[in-house]
């Protein structure tokens, strides 16, 4: 059996998990005190992968980085192509996996106790200094949480993937598109195999988050609304 799949899944989630923390984090502290009607269309924005149908997000992705595309003709002068190699399985993973870690991040910086945030702009502390040292550690539980769930989504990953990655053995496919190929190849037996793989990883993450979520138990993170 090829194990390509699977060590393309974990390279592609992980990697994918990497920049979804800093780019959810960085949204997140950016929309963290902003208000207006236009925040709305931004975190409108932000949330349309997790809403949209994952071929729609595909197509959409493909019409960015394709060759008559603005991103795909900028590659194309760099001498290079996105689109049907890995880097576009992780841009795939990166763009459904984003909402899910700018929402949970953001929930857990709204959390902090304000008065710990205006005490230290008080006292000089400048705003990334009160981010990285105060509101980041405070809110770290809730962040942990949106990159395990990241992790899963970004594992889980089909329909973008297809459509930006396409299904080449050994270098885009997937666990996801191996399962769906072995179907359509009536492989009945290797695709339950990546399905209980699949199923394995992502239970262990959503238990290993459940029972350390408990195990901190309430009142365990100081310096949170109650």
């Amino acid at each position: 059996m090829d194990w390509s799949p699977l060590w393309i899944s974990i390279a592609t989630s992980v990697t994918a998990t990497v920049i979804t923390l800093f780019l959810g984090l960085a949204a997140a502290a950016w929309r963290e005190g902003r208000k207006g009607p236009a925040m709305a269309l931004v975190d409108g924005l932000f949330l349309l992968p997790l809403v949209l149908p994952p071929t729609v997000v595909g197509f959409l992705l493909l019409l960015l980085f394709g060759r008559n595309g603005p991103l795909g003709k900028l590659f194309l002068e760099l001498g290079t192509t996105i689109v049907f190699s890995w880097p576009a399985t992780v841009i795939a993973a990166t763009v459904v996996a984003f909402p899910l870690m700018y929402v949970t991040a953001r929930a857990a910086l709204e959390q902090v106790d304000p008065t710990l945030i205006l005490a230290a702009r008080t006292l000089g502390a400048s705003e990334w200094r009160v981010f990285r040292e105060i509101a980041l550690p405070l809110a770290w539980p809730g962040v942990l949480a949106g990159t395990i769930l990241s992790f899963a989504r970004a594992l889980g990953e089909f329909g973008a993937t297809l459509m930006l990655a396409g299904n080449i053995p050994g270098r885009t496919e997937t666990i996801p598109i191996a399962i769906y190929f072995a179907v359509e190849a009536n492989e009945m037996t290797r695709a339950a195999t990546w399905c209980l793989i699949d199923v394995g990883i992502s239970l262990a993450l959503l238990a290993g988050l459940y029972s350390w979520t408990h195990l901190q138990g309430p009142g365990r993170v100081r310096g949170t609304r109650r």
